[in-house]
C-alpha cells in the first residue's frame, strides 16, 4: 500500500515507503493507508463511470482528455466536487482528479506529458496526515515527526492540509492575475412581482414615495423568483470574476440549505470562498424584494453573525468593502489592522447603510485608507456635510478624508470622477430597452471601475466600462444575471453613440 502512495506522491525521499510503514506500525497497524487507497480508487472509478469510461480499459491519455472536457462543458465543479485528493498512476505519470489541477490543465491547454498534479499531491499529503492524526492511536507528536521526515508535512502546504479547504479555489489560482477580496453581507433575494392592478405608489408632501396595498386583504402577485448569493459585495465579486480577475469573498452565513445553495452559486462563478464563514445554528440572510415596475422595495432581516476576521491565505491586491451588518464594527477594526500590515493592498469603499449611520468620524480610518470611494450625490453630501448641488465641493470634501479617487453617481445625469487634480463626467450608456429591474446597477458600476483599475486599465477606460455593465444589469432580473465579461463590454463600447465619452467637468 505504501508503494501505491509513493507512485501517486512521487516523493523525493527514498525512504518514503519505510516511513509509511513506520506510521502504520506506530498506529498499531490500523490499515489507515489501506482505507485511504480504497477511497481514492472508489472515487476515481465513480468519476470515470460518470464520464462513460471503462475503468478496466482506459489509458491515461483518454482519462486526461475526458477530465479536460468537463471544464469545457461547465461540469467540472459538479463532478469533481469531492475528489481533491484523488489521483491514479498511469504510464506517462499521475493523473489528478483535483478540480484545480483539471482547470489549470484545461486553461493552459497543457499536453498530456506536461500535465500538472500539484494540487492533488498537496491535498493527498494533507489527507494522509489528517487521517493518521484523527484515526490513529499513536501520539500526535510521533505521527507528526514521522510525516515531516518523509515529506508529508511541508511548510509550503500548510493551508492545503485540510483536505476540503480549497475545493472552491478557482481557475487562475496559480497565475498572476490581481486578487480582489470583497467584504460584506451575503443573502438570498426572493423577488415578488406585484400586480400593478393590486398596488400603487403614493408620493407624500415631503416628496417621499410609498408603496401602498390594500390592508388586511389577499392581493395576488404575478410571480416569484429566487436569486441566490447576492448583496453588494457578492455582486462585486461576481462582476470582478466575470471581468477576468481573481475574486474572493469574505462573508457570513448560516449552515442551512440557503447557505449551501449560495456556496454552489459562488462556485459556479469561480469565487474564492476560503474566507466565507458558515456559522452553525444560525439561518442565512433571506430578503423579500417587492417589485413594482422596474423599482423595488426590500424587506430585510439581518442575522447576528459573529463577524470574526478571516485572515486571507493570499494577500489581496485590492479589498472591496461594501454593505455589512451593524454588528460588524469589530471586523472594520481588524480590517484597518490588516491594511496597516499590508500597505500595498488598495482599499475600494462602496459604503452601505450602516456605514452612513456610523458617521464620518467613526469611519475616519477607513476613509483615510481608501484608494477609491464610490457614492451617489446624496451620500457624498451626507458624508462631507457639503452642499449637494456642488460636485466640485463634494469631491474636495471626499478627497480631504483620504481617498485618491472619488466617484460620484448622479442618476440620470451620469457620473463624475475626481482624480489626478481634475474632475470629469461620463454619461449613462443608453438603455437598449426599458429597464427590467434596477437591482444591483450601482454594484455593477462601482465594481467594474475597481476591476478595470486592478486589471491595469486607465481611469478613463474604467469610467467608460462601468455604465455599460450597469446598463446590462438593469435589463435582467437581479444583480448578477446581466454582468458582462470584458469582451462583451468592449462589444458594447464599439457601438456606443458618438457622444459617449469622458469629458472634463467645469462645475
Amino acid at each position: 500500500m505504501a508503494q501505491f502512495l509513493e507512485q501517486l506522491l512521487e516523493p523525493n525521499d527514498p525512504l518514503f515507503t519505510v516511513g509509511m510503514n513506520q506510521l502504520e506500525k506506530a498506529n498499531g497497524h490500523a490499515g489507515i493507508d489501506t482505507r485511504l487507497i480504497a477511497d481514492i480508487t472508489h472515487k476515481a472509478h465513480e468519476v470515470m463511470r460518470q464520464l462513460g469510461l471503462d475503468v478496466a480499459d482506459t489509458n491515461g491519455e483518454e482519462l486526461y482528455h475526458s477530465l479536460i472536457s468537463l471544464v469545457r462543458t461547465g461540469k467540472a465543479q459538479e463532478i469533481l466536487i469531492d475528489t481533491d485528493y484523488v489521483m491514479l498512476p498511469f504510464d506517462g505519470g499521475v493523473i489528478s482528479f483535483n478540480l484545480i489541477d483539471v482547470i489549470e490543465n484545461s486553461h493552459h491547454e497543457l499536453a498530456y506529458d506536461k500535465k500538472t498534479s500539484t494540487h492533488g499531491k498537496r491535498s493527498l499529503r494533507g489527507e494522509t496526515v489528517e487521517r493518521y492524526l484523527k484515526d490513529g492511536s499513536a501520539d500526535k507528536t510521533v505521527t507528526t515527526d514521522i510525516a515531516t521526515d518523509i515529506g508529508l508535512i511541508r511548510e509550503s502546504d500548510k493551508w492545503y492540509n485540510n483536505a476540503n479547504t480549497y475545493n472552491t479555489k478557482i481557475e487562475g489560482s496559480a497565475d498572476m492575475r490581481p486578487y480582489l477580496l470583497a467584504i460584506g453581507d451575503i443573502f438570498t433575494d426572493a423577488f415578488i412581482k406585484l400586480s400593478e392592478h393590486e398596488a400603487a405608489v403614493f408620493t407624500d408632501e415631503n416628496g417621499r414615495k410609498h408603496l401602498i396595498m390594500p390592508f388586511g386583504s389577499k392581493p395576488p402577485y404575478d410571480r416569484v423568483d429566487i436569486i441566490k448569493a447576492v448583496g453588494p459585495s457578492p455582486n462585486a465579486a461576481v462582476s470582478i470574476s466575470r471581468l477576468g480577475l481573481h475574486a474572493g469573498l469574505m462573508a457570513y452565513q448560516g449552515d442551512d440549505q440557503i447557505g449551501n445553495d449560495a456556496i454552489e452559486n459562488l462556485n459556479k462563478e469561480h469565487i474564492d470562498i476560503r474566507t466565507l464563514s458558515t456559522e452553525k445554528g444560525i439561518p442565512s440572510n433571506y430578503y423579500y424584494v417587492l417589485r413594482y415596475g422596474a423599482e423595488r422595495t426590500i424587506l430585510v432581516k439581518d442575522q447576528a453573525y459573529s463577524y470574526k476576521w478571516q485572515e486571507p491565505t493570499d494577500v489581496p491586491d485590492w479589498i472591496y468593502l461594501s454593505l455589512i451588518s451593524e454588528s460588524a464594527w469589530p471586523l472594520h477594526e481588524e480590517l484597518i489592522r490588516y491594511l496597516d500590515a499590508h500597505p500595498d493592498t488598495k482599499l475600494a469603499f462602496q459604503p452601505g447603510t450602516f456605514h452612513f449611520e456610523w458617521g464620518t468620524e467613526k469611519l475616519a480610518k477607513i476613509y483615510a485608507r481608501s484608494h477609491i470611494i464610490v457614492v451617489n450625490r446624496e451620500e457624498a453630501a451626507d458624508i462631507t456635510a457639503k452642499a449637494v448641488d456642488s460636485i466640485n465641493e463634494l469631491a474636495i470634501g471626499l478627497h480631504d478624508l483620504g481617498p485618491k479617487i472619488v466617484v460620484i453617481t448622479d442618476g440620470p445625469n451620469g457620473s463624475y470622477a475626481s482624480y489626478d487634480d481634475k474632475v470629469v463626467t461620463v454619461p449613462n450608456y443608453p438603455d437598449p430597452a426599458p429597464p427590467y429591474d434596477r437591482t444591483g446597477a450601482g454594484d455593477a458600476f462601482a465594481s467594474t471601475i475597481v476591476a478595470a483599475l486592478a486589471g491595469g486599465e486607465t481611469m478613463e477606460t474604467a469610467l467608460l466600462w462601468a455604465p455599460i455593465n450597469s446598463m446590462s444589469v438593469v435589463q435582467k432580473l437581479g444583480a448578477q444575471a446581466g454582468l458582462l465579461s470584458k469582451d462583451e463590454i468592449k462589444v458594447w463600447l464599439d457601438k456606443a453613440p458618438e457622444d459617449y465619452k469622458v469629458k472634463d467637468f467645469a462645475g
